[in-house]
């Protein structure tokens, strides 16, 4: 116990320490806040050495509207989607996780929409259309919950293509596998893992037929026939 405790703290020093360095070489970053960009590399970092992430870029357009949407397995997945994207990525999150103690900060400064998915989602739905007008990008689980490949396909939620129709803006698929701790928040950081993100095309000009190209991307079966 106490040799991983030490290990662990001196592999957070290390991480900090080239971090800080990183972020120091490019002081503008893609946030707008130092604090937060000096996060970003770190976070790069932990995705990239401690979780072994291997991935192709989201290669998202300079500037304008774009959707990035992704499968839901774990806690790891924002992280891993972040350190993946060139751009800030706003998360539409669930009002409960955006709430948590010593979260909110982090989640408003980084431009987190909140949802409440109880009561009104639609407000959140409008807030981010918003933010897409505006040319921001989106990132969302349209699966709407942590769901495991082993499960019953879960239908996608109609808001991503709701937003894009509205928006005119393509939606940028993604695949995510290769994660230790699925189906789990904070066993999923802190379990080492060979996470593997894969990026498809853009589906652009997106129609209600979309959502079964969308969902047959996200739940990987175009992988699986290629394996």
């Amino acid at each position: 116990m106490f040799l991983t405790v030490l290990v662990l703290i001196i592999l957070s020093s290390w991480l900090i320490n080239l971090g800080l360095s990183q972020c120091e070489a490019t002081p503008d970053g893609k946030w707008g806040y130092r604090w937060l960009n000096c996060l970003d590399k770190l976070n790069e970092l932990f995705c990239v050495h401690y979780h072994r992430l291997q991935y192709t870029s989201v290669e998202l357009p300079p500037t304008g509207p774009a959707i990035v949407v992704s499968n839901h397995i774990s806690g790891l997945d924002p992280f891993l989607l972040i350190a993946s994207t060139r751009r800030p990525l706003r998360f539409l999150i669930a009002r409960e996780e955006y709430e948590r103690f010593g979260a909110k900060i982090l989640f408003k400064a980084a431009g987190s929409i909140p949802v409440d998915r109880h009561s009104r989602p639609e407000a959140a739905l409008r807030a981010a259309l918003k933010a897409l007008e505006q040319g921001e990008v989106i990132a969302l689980y349209p699966q709407g919950k942590i769901t495991l490949p082993d499960e019953l396909p879960r239908k996608l939620k109609k808001g991503t293509l709701w937003l894009a129709e509205k928006a005119n803006a393509p939606i940028y698929p993604v695949h995510l596998y290769g994660i230790k701790g699925m189906g789990y928040i904070i066993r999923s950081l802190l379990m080492r893992s060979r996470a593997k993100l894969v990026a498809y095309p853009p589906l652009i000009n997106v129609k209600k037929d979309c959502l079964d190209t969308l969902q047959h991307l996200l739940e990987g079966r175009q992988l699986a026939q290629k394996e």
